[in-house]
């Protein structure tokens, strides 16, 4: 297979700044901060996304373009025995591909359901219960012969915009990132103006950006803010390495990850002063929370702009703008999951990367419909937990394991500052990074999450069957490390 090429520096910034901003950024990001003190989450998240976040991106980007190839290949060119760990983080971003199309799709269905919000102008219960009533959700694992006829049509039409960004490879990657970055940017700041402007905002931007000090003890605080740093850039998700296999030998890797980091930060700020002076200015505080990302964007949020104004037509026109935002921040999310699975499955089986991204395509389309039933939440809940909270950190600590204990970090370093004149990453910083914060912080999190799912019995989510767990969760798992040993290849002779 020959790989895609980006257009230009500011293309691939663009496909990596949209990669790594999303819904995430939106609403899980907010979502945290408020649960845990706002200033205080924000004070560790910047200084993880600082200490970790940038030395891990830089690293992806960089192995995958001294190898010129995604994940499976790029981590086989760096030792053979490290091409499993490539295979497991390509497999588990195809599992996310298929629940995060639905949630696309729920996005997509309020946006275009913004019209209800006319009807409920002051009634924050009946707003919050608009998605629910859409979906037709029974909150537990129960329905699989219950559809949502809306969410499905929803799906088919987010397929489409996936398929149609990707088709080409970073030749039509390039195209959509130069709309689908800039409008999310766009509307968050006309939301955020309207927030700021409202009575009570500066209260909320107090809460946002100073520190409780009594958060500081709090584990769970550290876990979700690190935590939130992993999730938030696209690492481990095999994405970044496609994306780096596409660069020319003379871009700046060390300057492009700072960027990158800058810009995923500056959203996730944006969103956050949107939710907190938005909820502040509507008479609402942000203590009691949850932190759960859905919950936030489908039920909190409605409830919100239901009581924004006395005008059901400005309320209605905000709903859309909003959700209309978190389309454009899901798409380039998306998408890119879908291109980093698609550039591995090519290069492994040497065929044409347009004839694979179709493929995949069809395929994770199909899986999703399962989504769409009245378990379809229930089952994104246990699918999204099994993936975020075992299969991505365990892929993290195989990562920087196999490149900051058993490869030359020196040469990988070397690939980061190659193109750089003014900065540079320093030696130590990487070192400390790759060698030591980031698998430490993973082990850590690893036995976390493990101590807290076998403390309720080895089963995650009230109500969710032991069955569902085992198929969504154990299997899924299971399937995602398998699969390095099934998908690696002999010998380097197998693909031309």
């Amino acid at each position: 297979m020959e790989n895609s090429k980006w257009s230009s520096r500011g293309t691939f910034i663009l496909a990596a700044v949209g990669s790594a901003v999303g819904l995430g950024n939106a609403w899980r990001f907010p979502g945290l901060c408020a649960k845990y003190g706002g200033g205080a989450f924000l004070t560790i998240y910047i200084a993880a996304m600082i200490i970790i976040g940038i030395p891990m991106l830089a690293m992806e980007i960089a192995a995958g373009r001294a190898m010129r190839g995604a994940a499976p290949a790029a981590m086989r060119g760096l030792n053979r025995k490290f091409e499993p760990i490539g295979w497991a983080a390509v497999t588990n971003a195809f599992v996310v591909s298929v629940y995060y199309a639905v949630i696309f799709a729920w996005v997509i269905l309020m946006a275009l359901s913004s019209f209800k919000f006319f009807g409920v102008t002051g009634d924050a219960k009946a707003a919050s219960e608009i998605w629910s009533g859409l979906i037709k959700s029974t909150g537990t694992t129960k329905g699989y012969l219950t559809v949502s006829y809306p969410t499905l049509a929803c799906l088919a039409i987010a397929w489409g915009l996936i398929y149609f960004c990707v088709r080409n490879g970073a030749a039509s990657v390039g195209k959509v990132v130069k709309y689908t970055v800039f409008l999310p940017m766009i509307c968050l700041v006309i939301m955020a103006v309207k927030g700021v402007t409202m009575p009570g905002s500066a209260e909320g931007l107090r809460k946002l950006f100073i520190p409780d000090a009594s958060f500081f003890a709090d584990a769970d605080l550290w876990i979700a803010a690190v935590g939130q740093v992993f999730y938030s850039l696209s690492i481990m998700m095999a994405v970044m390495f496609a994306y780096g296999s596409y660069l020319d030998s003379g871009s700046n890797i060390a300057a492009d990850a700072v960027i990158i980091t800058l810009s995923d930060l500056a959203v996730s700020l944006l969103s956050g002063i949107v939710l907190f002076t938005t909820m502040y200015g509507t008479g609402l505080s942000v203590d009691n929370m949850s932190a759960s990302g859905i919950g936030t964007a489908f039920v909190i949020y409605p409830s919100v702009i239901a009581t924004l104004t006395s005008s059901g037509a400005f309320n209605a026109v905000f709903a859309f703008v909003f959700y209309f935002c978190l389309c454009t921040l899901a798409i380039d999310s998306a998408f890119s999951v879908i291109e980093g699975v698609a550039a591995a499955i090519a290069e492994r089986f040497n065929k044409p990367l347009k004839q694979m991204t179709r493929r995949v395509c069809a395929v994770s389309g199909a899986l999703s419909l399962i989504f769409t039933t009245g378990a379809g939440l229930a089952l994104v809940d246990i699918t999204d937990y099994w993936c975020n909270s075992y299969n991505l950190i365990i892929v993290g600590i195989l990562e920087t394991a196999a490149i900051g204990w058993f490869y030359k970090t020196d040469k990988l370093l070397g690939e980061i500052n190659m193109n750089t004149r003014k900065f540079r990453i320093p030696k130590w910083w990487f070192y400390a990074a790759i060698k030591a914060a980031a698998p430490v912080t993973l082990i850590g999190f690893l036995i976390w999450n493990v101590v807290s799912l076998f403390k309720g019995g080895g089963i995650y989510g009230e109500g969710y069957s032991p069955a569902s767990n085992i198929i969504f969760g154990w299997l899924v798992t299971a399937m995602v490390f398998a699969s390095g040993f099934i998908l690696k290849r002999k010998n380097l002779n197998e693909i031309k």
